[in-house]
């Protein structure tokens, strides 16, 4: 038997002689099932494939984990290292032996986590490669995880990972959907690495926010504005997203004022102007 691997999001699905029909997260709403249909894959296969991993410097401490070609939907993991242990967030859809090696050498890693459900990747095979850590899922998400494993652990509000790096649920693009607060980040001056919970936009001064980013469909102006008191509650200076994004500096501020963009828009404030 062997782990099945949506080819659409790269989410690991159970060990089974045969794949699942369908992908029970490709077929939500927020996501989609190709016009050709659910296919899958396997690591072995992806690997066959001429798959490698690329683990590269972000700033210090903190490092980020692709493959190339891509695997499903393309996140970027980081990882995050501190004295008192590593946070894998964000985890990849495809992992290898030497892959798994240079994140070991970074330090022993304490935790995986994921921002939400579409970010889950191959969480359990990441888990096993790093000797059995905990992989840490919100109580409000744990129904979208399709292979079950006694490495699996529930939690809900917030959670310390370690000292200084600490998990909060915020809600919004699914009921669970987190960010990773990380007090030493930014030079001391504190980051979130927030997945596309609040996506840094290609502007790099703003972040977006939605329930489905391939559907374009928009959260309402409540939930926008609960995600932005929460967050105001945390002190950090940078925002990092699962795909390379970035907001450098102030970034409080601009998810402030990205919160207050998007719930004055979808309100009709400017509709003289569409």
């Amino acid at each position: 038997m062997t782990a099945w691997i949506c080819r659409t999001c790269a989410v690991e699905h159970p060990d089974t002689d045969r794949p699942p029909e369908v992908c029970a997260i490709c077929a939500d709403e927020r996501q989609y099932v190709p016009a050709a249909g659910q296919q899958w894959t396997t690591l072995a296969e992806l690997a066959a494939d001429g798959r490698r991993m690329v683990v590269e410097e972000v700033e210090p401490d903190l490092f980020g984990i692709s493959v190339e070609p891509r695997v499903g939907i393309g996140q970027r993991a980081l990882l995050v290292r501190s004295r008192a242990g590593n946070l894998l967030w964000d985890p990849t859809g495809y992992l290898d032996d030497d892959g798994a090696r240079q994140v070991r050498d970074l330090g022993p890693v304490v935790a995986v986590a994921a921002s939400h459900p579409h970010m889950f990747g191959v969480q359990v095979e990441w888990s096993r490669a790093l000797g059995g850590v905990p992989v840490l899922v919100n109580a409000g998400d744990a129904r979208w995880v399709a292979r079950t494993d006694s490495v699996i652990e529930h939690w809900s509000g917030s959670v310390e990972v370690v000292p200084g790096i600490v998990l909060h649920q915020v809600g919004g693009h699914f009921p669970g959907s987190a960010v990773a607060w990380w007090a030493a980040g930014a030079a001391g001056a504190g980051a979130l690495l927030s997945g596309d919970t609040v996506f840094p936009n290609p502007d790099r001064a703003t972040v977006g926010f939605m329930r489905s980013y391939p559907n374009l469909i928009p959260m309402s102006a409540p939930v926008v504005d609960r995600i932005a008191r929460t967050l105001e509650q945390l002190d950090f200076d940078r925002v990092y997203g699962n795909f390379g994004g970035v907001i450098d500096m102030d970034a409080r501020a601009a998810v402030r004022r990205s919160a207050d963009r998007h719930m004055a828009w979808v309100r009709g404030d400017h509709d003289d102007e569409t």
